[in-house]
C-alpha cells in the first residue's frame, strides 16, 4: 500500500468550552447520531468533543479537501474496535471520492493533553 494523504489537526480544547449551548450546538452539527451518544455519556463531553473534532478535520486535510463542498462532518465517523483503538469509518461524498481515488484503508491516531487534543489521519491506497 502507498500513502495517498496525511493529515494532522490539534485544536485546544478550551477553544470549545464557551458555553454549554455553543458546545451542544457544536456536538450536533460534527457528531454523527453514534458519536452524539457517546459524547452525552462521556465524563468529558467537551473533551470527547475536541478530539472527534481533531479526527475529522485530520481526515479531510488527508483528503485534501476540507469541510463543504459535499463533504459534511457527518461524513467522518470515529468508532473504537474491540481493543480501543480508533477507526475511521467513511460515508457519503467522502467515501465517493475515497473510492475514486482508489483509497482501500485509513490509519488514524488520537491523543489529548491537558489543553490540547491532536489527530493524525493517513490514507492509503
Amino acid at each position: 500500500m502507498a500513502i495517498a494523504g496525511l493529515g494532522t489537526d490539534i485544536i485546544e480544547i478550551a477553544r470549545l468550552n464557551k458555553s454549554d449551548a455553543t458546545t451542544e450546538r457544536l456536538a450536533k452539527r460534527v457528531l454523527t447520531p453514534y458519536e452524539l451518544t457517546l459524547y452525552v455519556a462521556s465524563n468529558d463531553p467537551v473533551r470527547y468533543l475536541a478530539k472527534r473534532f481533531a479526527a475529522k478535520e485530520a481526515a479531510v486535510k488527508a483528503l485534501g479537501t476540507g469541510i463543504g463542498n459535499g463533504i459534511s462532518w457527518q461524513h467522518i465517523e470515529v468508532r473504537n474496535n474491540d481493543l480501543g483503538a480508533p477507526e475511521l469509518h467513511f460515508s457519503g461524498e467522502f467515501a465517493t471520492l475515497c473510492k475514486q481515488r482508489a483509497i482501500t484503508s485509513s490509519v488514524i491516531s488520537i491523543s489529548d493533553e491537558i489543553h490540547y487534543a491532536v489527530a493524525t489521519v493517513i490514507l492509503e491506497n
